[in-house]
């Protein structure tokens, strides 16, 4: 099976997207995403690959702060104390896309892509959260190491990018952690 557009973009291995909707499928998983920075790309990654629907049970963009709240049921005052881009925040997007819905797992991602810094965080911050019933797990790229990117993009293209691509490895992560228990 080869890559889609958006693996192919974003620096994918050709097998690495159907390889995990078929793993979350064999372990009766599913997925959904809150994401803020990254605009829906990890969403629209996971659903390029057939079968997906198997798995991924939908997605919330909450650019906005407010939507944040609204919509993924993120504490309004966390976001008013820390701001958008905060590893809580990033997990209470998780867990609001899991509830919202109906998802065993919930991915969340929020961060700065730039061309400024945000609530006191430089551009290149970013916060991933993978939570499940019973598991949290939240990475921090603090800043993302701009100049170790490959792709040669805009500097936020660059930022996006590897916020997804350390999803799915979180993603990953998780489904060969549930898949040796």
């Amino acid at each position: 099976m080869s890559a889609g557009p958006l693996s192919r973009l974003l620096g994918l291995p050709a097998t690495a997207l159907p390889a995990l909707i078929g793993r979350l499928t064999a372990v009766d998983l599913t997925v959904a995403t809150a994401e803020s920075l990254t605009g829906g790309l990890l969403a629209a990654l996971l659903t390029e690959t057939a079968g997906a629907s198997a798995v991924v049970r939908g997605a919330l963009v909450v650019y906005a702060t407010e939507l944040k709240a609204s919509l993924a049921g993120v504490d309004a005052r966390l976001l008013d104390e820390r701001g958008p881009v905060d590893p809580d925040v990033a997990v209470g997007l998780a867990d609001g896309a899991r509830a919202a819905c109906g998802a065993t797992v919930g991915v969340g991602l929020t961060g700065v892509a730039g061309p400024d810094p945000q609530h006191g965080m430089p551009v290149g911050t970013v916060f991933i959260a993978v939570t499940g019933a019973g598991f949290s797990r939240v990475a921090t790229r603090r800043p993302v190491d701009l100049a170790a990117l490959p792709r040669g993009l805009s500097r936020r293209d660059d930022i996006r990018f590897a916020a997804v691509r350390s999803a799915v490895e979180l993603l990953e992560q998780l489904v060969l952690g549930v898949a040796t228990k």
